[in-house]
């Protein structure tokens, strides 16, 4: 009773031992290789539980099929117009054929290594071919920088097919410039944007005197129609003055004259005034009658 509950418990770790060495699991997030004395012989993407020789016969290799990032340091390149800029790019990857990445660069630090060196070359052959304004503008219509990106990701990502796994995507994280290179080009922008402002300020004061000229041109025109009218309407007044006159005179010459000489009295004859005339003087007339203790007459006709 004794040798066979030994049995039984020998029995079952025996084939819990040879399952544990035979039986394996994927994960939904990872491929696996099995490999027969360091060979790969099939590759199971599908997740689920597997069967397989025991180790050291077969083993299982298994690769993260999730999205990877990569970070490169930065590195010292030159523009189109022999610009020296730092560069610092992130790369995102992931495993397309697991046997050939095994096979070429068998895991995921020797997938940096490898894709470290294409994305170095693609982004100075892409540099290569674009000036410094290009990649730092403000002019939307100037800007080359994510055309010559997606360039760069479209390469890159060709060149890693090889190796089994395919890049997602290429962008800058610094673009920069060298500490003995950084104040010059500074000083270049400082006088390109004080370049463009004088333009503005120019256009604006030309714009400025231009309105200014057709103000004044309209300020002319209308006052020159106001004088006009005004011209017009005095003297259509004194035309009608004039015949008022007219009309008043030939009533009473007489005493119109006498009117009239008052007037002239009002206007001349004011405080302080001296005036030195002839005793005949036609002003003095109505004087000289009033002195005679006559009293002024208007003549009649």
């Amino acid at each position: 009773m004794r040798y066979g509950r030994y049995l039984i418990i020998g029995t079952l770790a025996a084939v819990f031992i040879v399952a544990n060495l035979m039986l394996f699991q994927v994960d939904a997030t990872e491929y696996a290789i099995v490999t027969q004395f360091g060979q790969p012989i099939r590759a199971i993407s599908e997740p689920g539980l597997y069967v397989k020789l025991p180790d050291p016969v077969q083993s299982v290799i298994r690769l993260d099929r999730r999205l990877q990032v990569h970070t490169h340091e930065q590195t010292e390149l030159l523009t189109k117009d022999k610009k020296n800029i730092l560069v610092e790019a992130y790369a995102t990857w992931r495993v397309t054929d697991p046997v050939r990445f095994f096979t070429s660069v068998r895991d995921a630090p020797g997938a940096d290594t490898r894709l470290a060196d294409i994305l170095v070359s693609e982004l100075g052959v892409a540099l290569g071919r674009y000036e410094l304004a290009n990649l730092v503008t403000i002019d939307a219509q100037q800007m080359q920088l994510p055309a010559m990106m997606t360039q760069v990701s479209e390469r890159v990502d060709e060149r890693t097919g090889a190796y089994g796994f395919a890049v997602a995507d290429v962008r800058l994280k610094v673009l920069n410039f060298p500490e003995a290179n950084r104040q010059s080009v500074f000083q270049r922008m400082k006088a390109e944007r004080e370049r463009i402002a004088r333009g503005f300020r120019s256009e604006g004061t030309e714009e400025a005197t231009k309105i200014r000229a057709a103000a004044d041109a309209e300020r002319t025109t209308i006052l020159s129609a106001a004088q006009r009218e005004a011209e017009r309407i005095r003297g259509q007044g004194e035309a009608q003055a004039i015949r008022i006159y007219a009309a008043a005179f030939g009533q009473d010459p007489g005493f119109y004259q006498f009117l009239r000489t008052l007037q002239a009295y009002d206007k001349v004859i004011t405080k302080g005034t001296t005036l030195i005339l002839p005793s005949d003087s036609e002003l003095l007339k109505y004087l000289n009658q009033a002195g005679a203790g006559q009293p002024p007459r208007p003549a009649r006709p």
